[in-house]
């Protein structure tokens, strides 16, 4: 089977830039920036409210970041927040503030996991064969599955309540809660919330141990 025509593309934004990383004498040279204004203390406003974390600790808060910016700073999600901004109706989501959102990211590792990648459904190969994504109509399938995929992952509400059943911009509504076993899990595939990574100006980035239904 051919992969699609945007892998290559793919697998660049989810790498490092290697010129950044070759010559520590370079990177030596570049001006340091000038120190940042002094900011005034935050209000209550600034503050917010966190939904909380899973097992693995608090959040990291920003007032004025969309979500957009901060989901591809997080190494464990590269992957996600590429397939993310692959699409401009995900991608412009992200970045609307005035659009609350929880991201279910799953992790870098638990999409590595999965027994076929994002783009590929069984569906296609039961119908058009080892083919299914040959071509410019095996493109557009790709590409649909994989929008698909996201969609599954963005949740149309923050702060999200435990217990609230809430629409995935794929149209599907999910829950979540907290075991007695401290773990939090999305419901209803049951899948581990790892923790509550970043808290931004619209919504919040939830890193996942799993990946949820998206077929």
């Amino acid at each position: 089977m051919r992969f699609p025509r945007f892998l290559p593309v793919l697998l660049a934004a989810a790498l490092p830039t290697a010129s950044a990383l070759a010559n520590p004498a370079d990177r030596a040279q570049i001006p340091m920036m000038p120190p940042p204004p002094p900011q005034s203390p935050p209000t209550a406003d600034d503050k917010g409210s966190s939904s909380g974390s899973g097992s693995g600790g608090g959040s990291a808060s920003s007032s004025a970041v969309p979500l957009a910016d901060i989901l591809g700073t997080n190494r464990a999600l590269t992957s996600f927040s590429s397939f993310a901004r692959m699409h401009a109706s995900t991608s412009s989501l992200l970045a609307d503030h005035s659009a609350k959102t929880t991201v279910l990211a799953p992790l870098n590792s638990a999409i590595e996991a999965l027994p076929r990648k994002p783009w590929e459904d069984p569906r296609d190969y039961d119908a058009l064969g080892e083919q299914a994504y040959d071509g410019s109509g095996g493109e557009s399938r790709a590409d649909a599955n994989l929008r698909r995929f996201v969609e599954a992952h963005l949740v149309r509400v923050s702060p999200w309540r435990e217990g609230e059943k809430a629409p995935t911009v794929g149209g599907r509504l999910i829950w979540w809660a907290d075991q007695k076993s401290g773990k939090r899990v999305i419901l209803p595939d049951g899948i581990e919330v790892e923790k509550v990574a970043s808290t931004v100006a619209n919504g919040e980035v939830w890193t996942l141990k799993g990946v949820l239904n998206y077929t």
